[in-house]
């Protein structure tokens, strides 16, 4: 075994090593985009986990190396990899890093300069798409892992680290969720985990809630020449939008745990999509729905927005007549058209319904030991450590944190090319990533 301060301090990223692996990766690109299951875009992880295993075969136990590699598989093709890294130490000396995901957001050909499916070196810049979000880290995490195998220090704490499936999009019980369902890591629970599924190479210590909505608004259709006739949902929809929103910034405002937090901006409720029945352009349309999401940032309750807003869409269809309108004849009650003189009325309705698309918030423990020594190793690489937090979300990261696990999130991509065109990270960046690791792996020990 090498001197642990020896080893750690000179360890440095086998940049030949990270390159030809990202290469790979970056190669299977294809057939790793993610925009869920029965859609047009459903990955392989395994295809990416191949070649992370050709790299760390030679380091695994039964071929005589320190690594324990177990590929975890709950839908054909679709596995997730836990690698450790055993220490000397107790239980209770563990350290842990997770996310890193194998899955992508889809690339359009047409949109890039360069070709997303196959890695551009072009000086320090990495293009492709994952070489951001998440593929550049799961490369640099297995080449770290294989450069500590070939290194083997005698580390008290032991190492895990899970590269998962299925992050981008719904896929139940395939990714981390069912990883940590089957007990998959519990051994983490003892120690930190570092959730490495961010960017710009600083702590990230919150992010938001994600939820999805449809505001549905029933009218009625008829001549846009008799517009007193018809209840238009178009407008219905406008109005009911503006006052949800009203509403929801009413009640959820800006608070002093956002700006503590570094939060780029407080909570928000927006409009996204709209979409009307099919029609022509001189006919009221009878329905439509508008669709947006709600980015909560952790200090509200994501039920509890839930709740409110049902609260407040049932009271406007208890009030509906008394919506703001556009123009002297638009109404959301009318006579019945049919029978004026009936007495009988048309009402507007509206309905809200929640997406399967849900994430709770995370706001990252200020206090730990972990989130201090993170810090400190950001700062000895870098310069200065810069703490900030966004409304992007995470998954699984609130339920593991309320389960009890130190979540601690890191990532070492560049915000600016996430999810974008043309996405890359630099090279410096994530030799920077290994020495900052190794630095904190080190405080560990």
């Amino acid at each position: 075994m090498t001197d642990v301060q020896t080893a750690l301090q000179g360890l440095e990223l086998n940049e030949e090593r990270f390159v030809g692996l990202l290469r790979n990766l970056i190669g299977e690109v294809e057939h790793l985009q993610n925009t869920g299951v029965g859609t047009a875009y459903v990955p392989q992880e395994d295809l990416a986990i191949k070649h992370c295993l050709e790299v760390l075969a030679p380091h695994r136990k039964e071929n005589g190396g320190p690594l324990e590699i177990e590929h975890v598989t709950y839908t054909e093709g679709r596995g997730n990899l836990i690698i450790k890294y055993p220490g000397t130490g107790s239980a209770e000396d563990v350290l842990s890093f997770v996310g890193s995901h194998l899955d992508v957001v889809p690339a359009n050909p047409d949109a890039w300069e360069v070709d997303p499916f196959s890695l551009t070196v072009d000086g320090d810049k990495l293009f492709g798409r994952g070489t951001t979000d998440c593929l550049g880290h799961v490369a640099l995490m297995t080449t770290l892992f294989s450069q500590l195998a070939e290194l083997k220090p005698k580390l008290k704490t032991s190492l895990t680290c899970v590269f998962i499936a299925s992050e981008e999009a719904n896929g139940p019980g395939i990714g981390v969720d069912g990883v940590v369902e089957n007990g998959e890591l519990d051994h983490c629970k003892s120690g930190p985990v570092v959730w490495v599924d961010c960017a710009d190479s600083q702590p990230c210590i919150g992010t938001a809630g994600a939820i999805t909505w449809d505001l549905k608004c029933q009218g009625h259709r008829f001549h846009s020449g008799l517009p007193h006739k018809g209840i238009n949902a178009i407008e219905l929809a406008m109005e009911a939008t503006t006052k949800l929103q009203q509403e929801f910034y009413t009640k959820f405002p800006p608070c002093d745990l956002e700006k503590e937090y570094k939060f780029i901006t407080s909570s928000t409720m927006k409009p996204t999509q709209i979409r009307c029945a099919p029609g022509g352009l001189n006919q009221i349309p009878p329905d439509a729905t508008v669709s947006g999401d709600i980015r909560l940032t952790p200090f509200y309750d994501v039920e509890e927005v839930k709740s409110f807003l049902e609260q407040t869409v049932e009271e406007m269809n208890k009030k509906v007549g008394e919506l703001p309108t556009r123009g002297p004849w638009s109404k959301f009650i009318i006579d019945d058209p049919k029978n004026p003189s009936g007495g009988e009325k048309i009402v507007g309705k509206l309905s809200i319904e929640w997406g399967e698309h849900l994430l709770t918030g995370i706001a990252c423990d200020l206090t730990s030991p972990a989130f201090t020594k993170m810090c400190d190793s950001i700062q000895e690489v870098k310069g200065k450590a810069e703490p900030y937090s966004l409304t992007g979300s995470l998954p699984l990261v609130h339920d593991l944190k309320s389960a009890g696990f130190d979540i601690q999130l890191i990532g070492f991509g560049l915000m600016s090319t996430y999810h974008a065109d043309d996405e890359h990270c630099l090279l410096s960046d994530m030799k920077d990533a290994a020495s900052i690791l190794a630095k904190l792996i080190k405080k560990f020990h």
